[in-house]
């Protein structure tokens, strides 16, 4: 059976204003099986999270990413670490094939099963097959744009899925924080 591929997590945040969007195309192998997937997610806490990779896996890690973030008292980059610790470490999880993007008002975090808890220099962050041009589409509307977080991330997506062949169907945009 062929592998289930790609996705698009993007994150912004400008003026007070986190978004994370997600495009909604699910493939296996060279077929579209799905446009309206929601693969971004609001926690407690002013949290947003977004996966790229194997959804029962992914949903394992929003799982366990939760209780991290409980037990951590809504702290972000405390439960970043602590779960990022237990997928290296866990004979099951570190076999899990996903990675996340974790936000709230202030940070934005790339978690990985090799052990990475990644803050970009830059507020935007992507994962996922068409993560490069959503990068690069957002890197350049925020540098030369007045537009606002959730804006710039549905856009940077609709750029993406214009080139990367694993990326589409409808957009979800979650976003946190009040603009200033």
């Amino acid at each position: 059976m062929p592998a289930m591929h790609g996705t698009t997590i993007l994150a912004v945040r400008r003026d007070g204003v986190t978004a994370l969007a997600g495009d909604g195309q699910v493939t296996l192998g060279q077929t579209v099986m799905k446009r309206g997937a929601v693969k971004v997610r609001r926690l407690e806490g002013g949290v947003l999270a977004g996966f790229a990779g194997s959804v029962a896996d992914a949903f394992t890690l929003f799982e366990k990413f939760e209780e991290q973030l409980k037990a951590a008292r809504g702290n972000l980059q405390r439960a970043a670490v602590e779960t990022v610790k237990l997928w290296r470490t866990d004979k099951i999880l570190r076999q899990l094939e996903a990675m996340m993007v974790v936000a709230d008002r202030e940070q934005l975090l790339l978690l990985s099963g090799t052990g990475e808890v990644l803050a970009p220099d830059e507020p935007v962050l992507g994962v996922g097959s068409g993560a490069p041009y959503a990068l690069a589409a957002a890197k350049a509307l925020l540098r030369e744009t007045a537009l606002p977080a959730p804006e710039i991330a549905e856009k940077a997506l609709r750029i993406a899925a214009e080139i990367d062949l694993y990326s589409g169907g409808e957009i979800t945009v979650l976003t946190v924080g009040e603009a200033r």
